[in-house]
């Protein structure tokens, strides 16, 4: 038994913490914040929401039957301390490692977690489905879904509580109010519990039919077990919503207050608690985009930017401080976000919507009715293409290539470096007879940057960057660093390689595909989505001109599975997308 730590060596799980004395869970949050610190120093990752709700996840495994009472975590970045009581202590510094835990709820991880939550606002839904079901077939389980950093600014969390509240199924929500997204939190419904905390009523959600408790203080476990007691044992019909106030990142160890209260952390010393962050050796692509879409309202007075609730992760809290009338953070809503963009465009605005692609996922149905069909210039700026390391499969941006290409009239680009993502911005912003999208990988962007470059690109045109006969790389996107070197690979095997940067998944370069088919014996696609992306708008092409005849055809892209969390590094080479990969795979193409 660690002296440091007895009673969280005595409750494993828990069935075990159970057994503990009420008098003793104060000294247990305390441990478990204390390993929470302690894990987070070797592995970094999400820290101030689980910092957060450290004395909330006792209290909940104490009063509710866990695993049988249904527990879900909305956004499950809060979950380390569940996932700490829940029999995975021992696995917590392997998290978002390589074969180690994953950094959100995971079903097949645990029993503990029902559903898995990754992206926002689901749980209410979740919870009423599982509800549902337990009504359905005679169950007298509880189902509790805990929502907070933001999530219930999410329109389908709204959407699951107007069902619920028309409902007699028992259902508990936890709204874990802590003023914050990522960010600090915006809005209307910010202000409403605002109000509430101080006491006026009455609220929004007893209007919607939930029964109302609150607030109580999140760090009180005393006030917190009598209000979940009462949730627990009530033979009331119909849902109830306990108001939870809790301090984001509560005992974290840094020197000095953080915006984002410590959301996420890099590994740091755990004596004297500073960060080891290596230097960077060049901007991001996030800074190079914040920076170019600067200079391009400096140039613009019209142009305007729209974020989900992601301002520091997309560069537009940058943006905002040189324009803060300007920049609009519309919360955890990117389908408002699109929408309103797009109610931007069409009175003469050049919106740019700034969103990550695992998100913009949310939006779907707005950029296809609300932009697309009726042709309206929206600029979508998609960060985090590609696959994005730790965040593993919930977070990676696999899929915009596919989705954005394949509407009519959608003009969509992928930079490989700092000035063409420079010359991008400048395109779209340009650009204004109907919807374009750019998309760009986290993470520093290669090639040398120049800030004095907004040349816009002539829509539909590649470039050739290399010339061999023996095979085509057509590359889109930030993998051209891992196609050039694996030229240089195949040249070392007597291979010589044309390499071609794309540039636009649509409209592709119909001159540079055919000129590339007809000269080479096999032409070969590389890209960092998922199938059915830009070699599919080169095949199509390809086999509607009856080329395919002149040339053998492989496409590289992310494998048809979800990739599981690691370094990027690990995740491409995982996918076959690194130099090595693309090398062997070519030369085994051109065996007979």
């Amino acid at each position: 038994m660690d002296k440091l730590t007895p009673l969280l060596d005595r409750a494993p799980t828990p069935e075990a913490m159970r057994q503990l004395r009420p008098a003793d869970l104060p000294r247990l949050a305390t441990e478990l914040r204390a390993e929470v610190i302690s894990a987070a120093a070797e592995t970094g990752g999400h820290f101030g929401g689980g910092m957060g709700v450290v004395e909330l996840t006792v209290a909940l495994h104490y009063v509710f039957d866990t695993p049988r009472d249904r527990l879900i975590w909305d956004v499950s970045h809060q979950a380390y301390p569940h996932k700490i009581l829940t029999g995975r202590r021992e696995r917590i510094r392997s998290i978002r490692q390589r074969g180690g835990l994953y950094g959100f709820t995971k079903r097949e991880e645990s029993e503990y977690d029902p559903f898995g939550a990754a992206h926002s606002s689901t749980s209410i839904s979740a919870g009423l489905g599982m509800a549902l079901a337990r009504d359905l077939t005679g169950g007298d389980n509880r189902v509790i879904a805990v929502i907070g950093d933001g999530a219930i600014t999410g329109g389908m969390a709204w959407e699951a509580m107007n069902h619920a509240g028309s409902l007699k199924s028992r259902l508990v929500v936890i709204l874990n109010d802590n003023g914050m997204s990522i960010a600090p939190a915006v809005g209307a419904l910010n202000d409403h519990l605002s109000e509430l905390r101080r006491g006026k009523l009455p609220s929004v959600f007893a209007a919607l039919g939930f029964r109302h408790e609150g607030p109580v203080d999140g760090h009180d476990l005393k006030a917190l077990l009598a209000t979940l007691r009462r949730a627990r044992d009530t033979q009331d019909e119909g849902p109830v919503l306990i108001h939870v106030v809790t301090e984001k990142g509560r005992g974290h160890p840094f020197q000095g207050p953080d915006k984002e209260q410590y959301h996420a952390v890099a590994k740091f010393d755990p004596v004297t608690f500073e960060f080891k962050t290596a230097k960077a050796n060049a901007p991001t692509f996030t800074q190079v985009f914040a920076s170019s879409l600067i200079a391009a309202a400096e140039r613009d007075p019209k142009l305007v930017a729209i974020t989900a609730a992601m301002p520091s992760g997309t560069g537009l809290d940058i943006f905002a401080e040189r324009f803060p009338r300007r920049m609009f953070d519309v919360g955890i809503a990117e389908q408002h976000a699109v929408t309103l963009a797009a109610g931007l465009a069409g009175e003469g605005m050049t919106p740019v919507c700034a969103i990550y692609s695992t998100f913009l996922q949310r939006g779907f149905d707005q950029v296809v009715h609300d932009v697309a069909l009726q042709r309206l210039p929206v600029r979508f700026a998609i960060d985090r293409a590609g696959l994005v390391g730790q965040d593993g499969a919930t977070h990676a941006g696999s899929f915009d290539l596919g989705y954005m290409s394949m509407l009519p009239g959608m003009v969509v680009m992928a930079p490989a470096d700092a000035v063409e993502l420079r010359r991008m911005v400048a395109t779209a912003v340009a650009y204004d007879e109907g919807p374009i999208a750019f998309r760009y990988p986290r993470g520093e962007a290669s090639g040398t940057d120049d800030p004095q470059e907004h040349r816009p690109l002539a829509i539909g045109r590649g470039r050739l960057l290399r010339e061999g006969a023996d095979v085509a790389i057509l590359s889109l996107g930030a993998r051209l660093e891992a196609v050039m070197a694996a030229a240089h690979e195949l040249s070392a095997a007597g291979i010589e390689a044309s390499v071609a940067d794309a540039r636009f998944c649509k409209p592709i370069d119909t001159e540079l595909v055919e000129g590339l088919a007809r000269h080479h014996p096999l032409l070969v696609t590389v890209e960092d989505g998922a199938i059915g992306g830009f070699a599919a708008h080169v095949l199509n092409h390809l086999a509607a001109r009856d080329l395919l005849g002149h040339t053998r055809f492989r496409a590289f892209t992310l494998p048809d599975r979800f990739v599981a969390h690691g370094s990027p590094a690990e995740q491409y080479a995982d996918s076959g997308l690194d130099a090595r990969s693309i090398a062997a795979g070519i030369l085994s193409a051109l065996r007979p």
